[in-house]
C-alpha cells in the first residue's frame, strides 16, 4: 500500500508542473479580427490619398515655377512654395514614420490623417488660388494687387506650416510616451 502511494504521489510529480498555474486557451475573436482588418485596409486607402495629394502638391509647385518674371521673383510667391515644400516633406517623412509606429493604434490612424487631411485640404484651396491669381488675365489685377494677395497667402501658408510642426511634434510625443510606458511596462522585475 506505500509502495502504491509513493508511486502514484512520484507519477504525480512528474505529470504535473512545478509551479502549477491555470493558463487557458488564448480566446480568438472574429469580430475585433474583422473591424481591425477593415480599419487597415481604411487606413490603406487614407495612406494612398495622401500619397496623391503629395504628388498633386508637387504639380502645384512646379506651376508656381511658371508664373512670369515679375511675379515669380516676388518673396511671398517663394515663401509659399518653400511652406508647400515643407508640408510635402512632411508627409513623405514624418507622416509615414508616425502611421507606421506599433505605438499608433489601428483605431487612431484615421484620426491622424484626418488631422493632416485639414491643413493638406487648406494647402491645396491656396494652391489653386494662386494658380487662378497668377494666371495673366485673372480680373485684369495689376502685378500690385497680386503681389498684396500673394503676401496674404504667404501668411496663411506659414500658420500651415506652423500647424504642421505642432501636429506631427504632437503625435511623436505621444509615440514617445508610448514606447516609454511599454518599457515600464515590460520591464523585468524580480531584482
Amino acid at each position: 500500500m506505500k509502495t502504491t502511494l509513493v508511486a502514484l504521489a512520484i507519477a504525480l510529480t512528474f505529470i504535473l508542473p512545478g509551479r502549477a498555474t491555470a493558463q487557458g486557451m488564448p480566446v480568438y475573436d472574429n469580430t475585433n479580427f474583422v473591424s481591425l482588418v477593415k480599419s487597415l485596409v481604411e487606413s490603406a486607402k487614407q495612406t494612398s490619398n495622401l500619397v496623391k495629394t503629395v504628388k498633386f502638391l508637387k504639380t502645384q509647385k512646379e506651376n508656381l515655377e511658371k508664373v512670369n518674371n515679375v511675379v515669380k521673383q516676388l518673396k511671398a510667391v517663394q515663401e509659399i512654395g518653400q511652406n508647400n515644400q515643407r508640408l510635402i516633406n512632411v508627409m513623405q517623412n514624418d507622416l509615414q514614420d508616425i502611421l507606421n509606429s506599433p505605438y499608433i493604434k489601428p483605431d487612431e490612424i484615421s484620426r491622424v490623417t484626418e488631422s493632416f487631411n485639414s491643413i493638406i485640404d487648406n494647402s491645396l484651396e491656396t494652391m489653386d488660388f494662386i494658380d487662378q491669381v497668377l494666371s495673366s488675365d485673372y480680373l485684369k489685377m495689376s502685378d500690385a494687387d497680386r503681389a498684396e494677395i500673394l503676401k496674404q497667402k504667404e501668411m496663411e501658408s506659414k500658420e500651415m506650416v506652423s500647424n504642421i510642426k505642432v501636429k506631427t511634434k504632437r503625435y511623436r510625443e505621444i509615440i514617445s510616451f508610448r514606447k516609454m510606458q511599454d518599457k515600464i511596462n515590460n520591464r523585468e522585475t524580480g531584482y
